[in-house]
């Protein structure tokens, strides 16, 4: 079992900057990828961004080069930096972890924490 806590969502102006954190807890040591995704009222969920435990990432094109995914050295707690904020990043941002224990996958998220790009 992995438990997922996100934070630092808020307000804030177009063109400001924001960090999200997930803190990871219980069989971590497991982890496949770790990623962000979002939701936006009325729209589907897609993916922002996505590590590795290798470290390779992954961006959706709407925030290639405004977004940053990284993690701590434990893996244990991931973060996006959200930089050159736009109205439509406006939603809820979830925290994903996929897990690989023997051959069993399992798909975790977090409770979302919310982002609002408003002047």
């Amino acid at each position: 079992q992995v438990q997922l806590v996100e934070s630092g969502g808020g307000l804030v102006q177009p063109g400001g900057s924001l960090r999200l954190s997930c803190v990871a807890s219980g069989s971590i040591d497991a982890m496949q990828t770790m990623a962000w995704y979002r939701q936006a009222p009325g729209k589907q969920r897609e993916m922002v961004a996505t590590i590795t435990n290798e470290g390779r990432t992954d961006y959706g094109d709407s925030v290639k080069g405004r977004f940053t995914i990284s993690t701590d050295s434990a893996k244990s707690t991931l973060y996006l930096q959200m930089n050159r904020l736009k109205p439509r990043d406006t939603g809820t941002y979830y925290c994903n972890m996929l897990t690989l224990e023997g051959w069993t996958p399992s798909d975790y998220w977090g409770q979302g924490t919310q982002v609002t790009v408003s002047s």
